[in-house]
C-alpha cells in the first residue's frame, strides 16, 4: 500500500473541512480495540488546507494524558529536525498528524507495545482523502514505512539512507525518541544531510515558518 499524495488544490471546497471535522469527531469517538489498549483516547490534529502530512507509530504515555500530539521529548526533537516553532507545529491548517495508531497502546517488555493494528486500515483512507493539499510527508518508523513506502530495503536503516530517492515529497525517518540516540550516533549522515534536506523543504513549502529557535 503506497501513500496517496494528492495534487494542490486551491479551490478547496468548504464541504471538505465539514467532512474532515465530522470523520475526525467520529474518530474521537472510535473504541474499536477499547478491549486491548489501557484507555481510548484517539490523538489526530488535521485540516483540509495541510501541506506537511506526519505520519508516525502511536502516542506515548504522556502524549495519552495530555492529548496534544508529539508533546514529549520526541516531539521537541521532531521539531528541531523540522526547524519549526511549536506554534506552527500545532496548526493544524499547515501540519496534519496521522499516526498509525490513535490511541496509546500500553506497555510491553521493551517499551511501548506496537500501534494497533485497527487505526491505519479503518481510518487512514478516509483521513487522506480530506487532505488534498499535502506537499510533503514524514513517515516515521518502521510501522509507517512498512505502510507508505514504497522502498524495497528491508532494515529502517537502509530505507532512511535511501531519502533522495523520494524527497521532497516524501521523507524516511526513525524515530525522534532518546531511545534513538545510539541509532543517531551511529548514523551521523542522517542529520548531517538528510535533516538540512528536511528544513530546506519545509521553509519551500511555508517561508514564513519560525523555526525551532524562534
Amino acid at each position: 500500500c503506497y501513500l496517496y499524495i494528492p495534487s494542490i488544490n486551491s479551490n478547496m471546497k468548504p464541504s471538505s473541512a465539514f467532512a474532515l471535522k465530522n470523520l475526525l469527531n467520529e474518530i474521537k469517538h472510535c473504541s474499536i480495540c477499547a478491549q486491548s489498549i489501557p484507555a481510548p483516547n484517539p490523538i489526530i490534529s488535521a485540516k483540509p488546507s495541510a501541506r506537511i502530512l506526519i505520519i508516525g507509530q502511536a502516542p506515548g504515555a504522556k502524549v495519552h494524558a495530555s492529548g496534544i500530539p508529539w508533546d514529549d521529548a520526541s516531539g521537541n526533537r521532531l521539531r528541531r529536525w523540522m526547524d519549526i516553532d511549536e506554534r506552527h507545529f500545532y496548526d493544524e491548517s499547515l501540519v496534519a498528524i496521522l499516526p498509525m495508531g490513535f490511541c496509546y497502546p500500553g506497555k510491553g517488555k521493551s517499551g511501548d507495545l506496537p500501534p494497533r493494528p485497527e487505526c491505519a486500515p479503518t481510518w487512514h483512507e478516509q483521513v487522506l482523502a480530506c487532505l488534498p493539499n499535502i506537499q510533503c510527508t514524514l513517515l516515521i518508523g518502521q510501522y509507517a514505512q512498512n505502510r507508505y513506502s514504497n522502498s524495497a530495503e528491508k532494515t529502517l536503516t537502509q530505507r532512511v539512507h535511501t531519502w533522495r530517492e523520494y524527497a521532497p515529497k516524501q521523507y524516511l525517518l526513525p524515530h525522534p525518541s532518546p531511545r534513538n540516540q545510539l541509532w543517531l550516533s551511529r548514523n551521523p549522515w542522517f542529520e548531517a544531510e538528510t535533516v538540512p534536506a528536511i528544513q530546506q523543504t519545509i521553509r519551500s513549502i511555508s517561508p514564513q515558518t519560525p523555526n525551532a529557535g524562534g
